[in-house]
């Protein structure tokens, strides 16, 4: 097949967007398709050229990507680095070269690439990609939304409210919040802008560092205990995966650092508490209409109780990332699960 792998964009999680794409990329290479790795927003050349067969040049037009840097990027540096300087989110050919491809691998993070945005137009297009569809994909991207869907559906969620910026109190107990609690964006991923607030002074700055990036918030009940992950592929659970960062908690630079962080799958838990995470996982998958593949975080207290604390549509695909190594658990090596992810995305279309 000729495939588009699209990463990039202007998200905060861009540079782990070109690595999940890297990785994605030489693995459906390998796999003996025509691939070209392509960023979003900066595009392909300046100008609408000759791509007749634009996938014969595939090993030569494609960008590659190195390790995922500590901080998160430079998103105004960013924007001035595009040479034409267009208000179109779309860089120069990226449609043209989408729409001769057999489908499009999005291997996109944060904003536009997992709030629906892109999959929308790619819809109008006619483009076929993988993962969830437009609707699905701006639900679970906005987290305060979502926990209204897990509450309505009866998934154990923390206690929190959504923030707007013209609303803010820097008093928590004007907004009904008990310390300690958890400030972070409302669309954000990858950990970026979160912050567990123990003070009232810690608790402005967290609403300081967070409305940086987005102008609403989730403010939430701080939970102690053990983190989750668990992957679901076509309404079925993966393996739970246990993440325990070394130092601090699973914050952008535990994310992306190697050895930053001890991850163990299967993770150690009674057979019933497994199989009670992995049936919100499904519930989770299926309330929202994540329908190919999904990732639902969460967190497990001493007493046994657990908490859903978000959905990831697009979950990463980087050499420290969870999906892949849950599914390695069950026999699936990263290649086979790229596939995997490829096919179960055509079969929406198929039975359209």
């Amino acid at each position: 097949m000729d495939i588009v792998v699209l990463a990039g964009g202007l998200s905060t999680e861009r540079d782990v967007s070109f690595k999940t794409g890297s990785m994605v990329a030489s693995a459906l290479k390998e796999n003996g398709h025509r691939v070209i790795m392509i960023d979003v927003f900066m595009g392909y050349k300046d100008a609408e050229e000759d791509l007749g067969d634009v996938f014969a040049k595939a090993d030569t037009i494609g960008i590659s990507a190195g390790n995922i840097p500590e901080e998160a990027p430079d998103l105004a540096k960013v924007k001035a680095s595009r040479k034409d300087q267009s208000e179109c989110f779309f860089g120069p050919n990226v449609i043209q070269i989408c729409r001769k491809a057999d489908i499009v691998f999005m291997a996109l993070h944060g904003e536009n690439g997992e709030n629906g945005k892109v999959q929308a137009a790619f819809d109008l297009f006619g483009i076929k990609y993988t993962g969830s569809d437009y609707l699905s994909s701006a639900i679970a991207m906005n987290k305060g939304k979502a926990k209204e869907f897990f509450r309505a559906a009866g998934i154990p969620t923390p206690k929190g409210i959504s923030l707007q910026k013209e609303d803010r109190k820097d008093d928590p107990k004007e907004l009904g919040i008990e310390l300690p609690c958890v400030v972070k964006p409302c669309a954000g991923g990858s950990s970026i802008g979160v912050t567990i607030a123990n003070t009232p002074d810690e608790f402005k700055k967290a609403l300081d560092d967070a409305f940086c990036w987005e102008d609403e918030l989730v403010i939430e009940e701080y939970v102690q205990g053990r983190e989750f992950s668990v992957g679901v592929i076509e309404g079925k659970a993966l393996p739970i995966i246990e993440i325990a960062p070394i130092a601090g908690f699973y914050d952008y630079k535990n994310k992306y650092k190697a050895g930053s962080t001890v991850e163990t799958c299967p993770a150690e838990l009674s057979e019933e508490t497994t199989k009670q995470m992995q049936k919100y996982a499904e519930m989770v998958a299926e309330v929202i209409g994540l329908d190919t593949y999904s990732r639902s975080d969460f967190l497990l207290k001493e007493d046994g109780s657990m908490y859903c604390l978000e959905a990831n549509t697009l979950p990463g695909m980087t050499p420290t990332s969870l999906l892949p190594q849950e599914a390695a658990v069950i026999g699936m090596n990263f290649n086979q699960l790229c596939e995997h992810l490829i096919q179960i995305s055509l079969k929406k279309y198929q039975a359209q």
